[in-house]
């Protein structure tokens, strides 16, 4: 009798648990369609899903000055955030972390500006907004020139230096050789 009482307990305790846990603690609210809508903004690689939009690296600079360098430092060369311009790129695990030596693809840049940036106020800028940082800072870092204008046609051509330096992970989504270059 004291043998089936004690199997029992763990029995009993472990249904109540999951009963418990099925119910969910009952916080926050579901998410609707339109909830996940605003945040399917990915970019990839070769330039599929960037928006409408342009920007130049005189329009950057401005937007720049006013949302980035009291983190970023004056022209981009560090502050109380990482530098973004620095030496030529490195073929190296030891280069710094700027964007010639950093990201693989122009888009990638511009995605990551456009989801996470000002840190204190993610997604708060344009479309035209993180066109234009995107084309100041690679201008800054002189992979374009000053007057060109980024766009979805345009920003997918421009190779990065480091490129063939990193292994991707979905190959097949990568702009192929041979594409033109700025």
């Amino acid at each position: 009798m004291f043998t089936r009482s004690f199997l029992l307990l763990p029995l009993a305790t472990l249904l109540l648990a999951t009963s418990a846990l099925a119910a969910g603690p009952n916080l926050g609210m579901p998410l609707t369609q339109a909830d996940l809508a605003a945040w399917d903004i990915f970019v990839f690689p070769d330039g599929k899903g960037l928006p409408k939009g342009s920007g130049t690296a005189a329009e950057g600079s401005a937007i720049y000055a006013q949302k980035c360098m009291h983190c970023h430092g004056e022209g981009a060369k560090g502050g109380i955030s990482a530098a973004l311009v620095g030496a030529p790129p490195i073929k190296s695990i030891d280069a710094p972390k700027t964007i010639a030596n950093f990201w693989p693809y122009s888009t990638t840049l511009f995605d990551f500006i456009r989801r996470a940036m000002p840190w204190q106020q993610p997604r708060s800028l344009t479309d035209n907004e993180v066109y234009a940082l995107t084309a100041y800072l690679l201008a800054q870092n002189k992979l374009i020139g000053e007057k060109d204008v980024m766009n979805a046609q345009a920003l997918p051509k421009v190779k990065m230096p480091n490129r063939d330096n990193f292994s991707p992970r979905f190959p097949e989504l990568m702009p192929r050789s041979g594409e033109k270059d700025l």
